[in-house]
């Protein structure tokens, strides 16, 4: 398996990362222990989770359980420098942590004592903010998004309070790197920048959406990343099961993501379908599985520095796995980007 450099760290991950977020609802403690064995049999070495999960449904009682089953691993024997760990701090409007609270120094101390916890370790490697505390244009909000209402001064304060928190965590030993999650070009640019004013941390990492049918990230995020060595983890690189096929024509597989989440968070639109049929349509054209298709055209942007996936079943995980040794000529890429102009933007 390629590793890469996480941004300007000396950390090295997998180009394909093993998503987490359905373990202790979709998925088992059992099942969950499962998919880190068999991924780091497979040359993974890239975990990704949040205190906030697991979702598909995200509620109170089940906060923190995928962290746990992560920690039961580690408790069980799984060898700690095997794994890259990625978490998240919850932040503002994530109601079901903290009661919602934003990010602040105050809360970063706590969120990362409990994470530590949880996940049986004594130190993180890539600890992330999941959502700016001024919101985001993430998850269908690019249509509505209004920034008029932020105030930028105390932007960058919050900004610098936070990094200096996690600077002292950084020389606690209890993380390595920072990352954020659900970022634009200008906060990103703003963090950077304030890193530069007070020594705190450089971001090392965005985890955006980023999709064959997602490609927000294209213009100004990809050129900051390249240009700052901020790599993409991308997240829902298969759309949310959508790149799949398998919710053609009017399917609802028993268990899915779908048969509990009606909408796929914004996703499920009848120009989704139509995008989908048109990818469906460049796989079968070249002979090749959709799911790996999806994955390694992910692999191939210049601006990509791990691919995060999820499965629901060991199946589903052999399958995304084979994504590692797929190359894309050609011939493939310019069918890719052909139906791309012909379906922009399906939601």
């Amino acid at each position: 398996m390629e590793r890469r450099r996480l941004g300007r760290t000396d950390i090295e991950v997998s180009a394909l990362c093993l998503g987490s977020m359905t373990w202790g609802t979709q998925n088992t403690a059992a099942e969950g222990h499962a998919q880190i064995d068999r991924a780091i049999a497979a040359g993974i070495n890239f975990v990704d989770t949040a205190e906030m999960y697991p979702v598909n449904p995200i509620s109170k009682a089940t906060i923190g359980r995928t962290e746990r089953i992560i920690g039961l691993w580690l408790e069980k024997g799984g060898t700690r420098h095997d794994l890259v760990l990625a978490t998240k701090h919850s932040g503002e409007g994530m109601r079901h942590v903290r009661g919602g609270a934003p990010i602040t120094a105050q809360s970063i101390p706590e969120a990362i004592e409990g994470s530590l916890r949880r996940l049986q370790t004594d130190y993180i490697d890539l600890y992330q903010f999941h959502w700016p505390n001024r919101g985001s244009y993430m998850f269908r909000k690019n249509w509505t998004h209004d920034p008029s209402g932020q105030d930028p001064v105390a932007v960058r304060q919050n900004m610098e309070d936070c990094l200096g928190a996690l600077q002292d965590e950084v020389t606690r030993g209890r993380i390595r790197a920072f990352g954020l999650s659900n970022e634009s070009a200008w906060g990103t640019a703003q963090w950077l920048a304030a890193a530069e004013r007070t020594g705190g941390p450089r971001v090392a990492s965005t985890q955006n959406e980023y999709s064959l049918m997602c490609r927000l990230y294209d213009t100004d995020m990809a050129e900051l990343g390249v240009n700052e060595d901020v790599g993409l983890l991308a997240f829902s690189p298969l759309a949310a099961g959508l790149l799949t096929g398998k919710y053609q024509a009017g399917a609802v597989p028993e268990g899915s993501r779908l048969s509990l989440n009606a909408d796929l968070g914004g996703r499920k639109t009848q120009r989704a379908f139509e995008a989908v049929d048109a990818y469906l349509g460049v796989a079968g054209k070249h002979g090749l599985d959709p799911v790996q298709m999806a994955l390694a055209w992910c692999m191939t942007r210049p601006f990509m520095c791990s691919v995060i996936f999820g499965a629901t079943s060991m199946d589903q995980l052999e399958v995304a796995l084979g994504a590692a040794d797929l190359e894309l000529d050609g011939e493939v890429l310019a069918d890719l980007d052909a139906a791309h102009r012909a379906h922009p933007m399906p939601y």
